[in-house]
């Protein structure tokens, strides 16, 4: 068993003030991909990364300046680790929604519903039970069916790189909840660092010969939709979701955030097909339905194994 203490589960009639803004993390997290890959190209990932961070970047130092001067060492360190992970999770997740379409991002990216449970079970060293490992199976043969939408074939680049940013992102999870330091910090402060880290991940590769166009010339490049998505990307899809994740995974268990996101293909799919004109076909259909009925099917078991 892991000697640190997991979060404190909210009292139920409090349970929803925690619950309510997750779900709304999952609703601009949903409508992200097609909104990323509205701007971004295999070009420009990049340099769209730069500029996303550094937009809200200033704001949050501005706002919590006195709060990032009193974490301590070991808070920077913590949260700076957090910012390498999160930066590895953006960079794998916008190459692949370049790659694939906007549905099959959002739907396989649920995985992470399923991965933390089993993470955190591995970690814990208690079993999972029957019907959540039925759950998970159910959910992975979902996501098979998802990519062969046009016949059985070998899924696409795409595919698999957001299937690595779903395992990046129970990683995520898994560290907020157990790092000691940034279990006790301000979250604002530890938001700040985490993106401060990943702008300057960015901007190193963003340095690198052949890594794609430089942010100055995607910004000068880019017109008012373009300006548009990329401040729904920094403002929702970055500041607040990453603010209100950090907030709730303390308030509650790791396998509750992630499994509360579980809305988020729902929007995905939805966003997707209705402004984005994508179809799944036949087997994309079923598979979407499989990997929706086995994360709700784990959730539930999740919920009711709880103590």
């Amino acid at each position: 068993m892991s000697s640190i203490a997991v979060p404190a589960l909210a009292p139920p009639r409090r349970a929803w003030l925690t619950d309510l803004p997750v779900l709304l993390v999952a609703v601009v997290w949903g409508s992200s991909y097609l909104a990323a890959k509205g701007i971004t190209t295999a070009q420009t990932v990049i340099a769209v990364l730069v500029l996303r961070f550094a937009v809200v970047l200033p704001v949050l130092v501005i706002a919590g300046r006195r709060r990032l001067v009193a974490l301590s060492a070991a808070q920077w360190r913590g949260a700076g680790l957090l910012g390498l992970v999160l930066s590895g999770i953006f960079l794998v997740e916008t190459y692949g929604i370049v790659h694939t379409s906007a549905t099959n991002a959002g739907l396989i990216i649920s995985l992470t519903m399923i991965f933390t449970p089993l993470a955190e079970a591995a970690v814990t060293r208690v079993r999972p039970t029957g019907t959540f490992l039925a759950a998970a199976a159910l959910s992975v043969a979902g996501v098979v069916l998802l990519t062969q939408g046009g016949g059985f074939t070998s899924p696409s680049a795409g595919d698999l790189l957001m299937l690595v940013a779903a395992l990046a992102r129970t990683l995520h999870v898994l560290l907020m909840a157990r790092i000691r330091s940034v279990r006790s910090a301000d979250s604002l402060s530890l938001t700040t660092v985490q993106l401060g880290s990943a702008v300057a991940v960015f901007a190193l590769l963003a340095a690198v010969p052949g890594t794609g166009d430089s942010p100055w010339s995607v910004a000068a490049g880019f017109g008012v939709r373009e300006w548009g998505g990329l401040l729904f990307l920094s403002v929702f899809c970055t500041l607040f979701a990453f603010f209100v994740q950090m907030w709730s995974v303390r308030r509650t268990s790791p396998s509750r955030v992630s499994l509360l996101l579980g809305t988020e293909p729902l929007w995905a799919a939805a966003v997707g097909i209705a402004i984005g004109g994508e179809r799944l076909g036949v087997l994309g259909v079923a598979g979407a339905v499989l990997v929706l009925a086995g994360t709700a099917w784990g959730r539930r078991s999740v919920d009711a194994a709880a103590p």
